[in-house]
């Protein structure tokens, strides 16, 4: 079988092939832009594929979506994207079928079959990158909610001020993920006498209040213990209201 896989997210999209039908290897990696562009971008790296005549392709990407038409309607992190019916997009060109699932509920779906989450039968996955996403495997299944996007626990307000995320200030997304932690970056920056050599990066992101933190730069370590706090404060929330055997997480929490 011919299966290839497309990732769709605010910053990153990358394509990936079953090879030998057990192993996962990713092909193409590159910045999202604008929907054309981007969409132009996976067009031409499947072509690359040489894909046979009935390829099936599995394409994640987040929410909210209409999962069973194939369309992405409008996730807050790719802007432009509104009632894109993207599994025609790719059946349009190269043939065969595609489905389209909400990111978390895919990368949840995995780890519980292939990953950190063997075994179990109660499971929570959150990805972290450009936002904050949830996967629920309940009752050893996956547990999508009525419309596809059961567990936004990113849109859960842990305080009633902080960084943006979800439209919502000092929610889960805007503590955690990477985008918000570039955001809280910012909060504290505004609120320091001092300006660390860091924070001339344009744009300031996740991964450079990381890497300054390694370093011990104080400000920087400020900002991922108050998103460790934070991420906490949101594991606790969901253990109490689900009660899982496991959390995986993925996203750039393990970087």
């Amino acid at each position: 079988m011919n299966v290839i896989g497309i990732d769709i997210g605010g910053t990153k999209c990358a394509v990936s092939r079953l090879v030998d039908g057990r192993r996962v290897e990713e092909t193409h990696r590159f910045p999202t832009r604008g929907r054309d562009d981007t969409l132009d971008a996976l067009r031409r790296a499947v072509a690359s594929l040489r894909p046979h005549s009935a390829p099936v392709f599995g394409i994640s990407c987040g929410g909210p979506l209409d999962a069973a038409r194939g369309v992405i309607l409008s996730p807050p992190n790719l802007p432009g994207w509104e009632d894109t019916h993207i599994t025609r997009f790719f059946t349009t060109h190269f043939g065969g079928t595609a489905v389209l699932m909400n990111d978390a509920n895919a990368c949840a779906l995995a780890e519980w079959r292939f990953g950190a989450g063997r075994g179990t039968r109660h499971m929570i996955f959150l990805t972290a990158g450009t936002g904050l996403g949830t996967g629920l495997i309940l009752n050893g299944d996956l547990y999508e909610g009525i419309t596809g996007e059961a567990g936004e626990a990113g849109h859960v307000r842990l305080s009633s001020s902080g960084p943006v995320g979800f439209g919502k200030a000092g929610s889960f997304e805007g503590f955690c993920s990477g985008g918000g932690i570039a955001r809280l970056a910012e909060i504290i920056l505004r609120e320091s006498s001092s300006r660390p050599e860091w924070a001339s990066a344009q744009p300031v992101s996740a991964r450079v209040v990381a890497a300054a933190a390694a370093a011990g730069d104080s400000l920087a370590l400020a900002v991922m213990t108050e998103s460790g706090r934070r991420l906490g404060e949101g594991l606790a929330i969901l253990i109490d209201l689900l009660n899982p055997e496991r959390i995986v997480i993925g996203g750039i929490f393990p970087r």
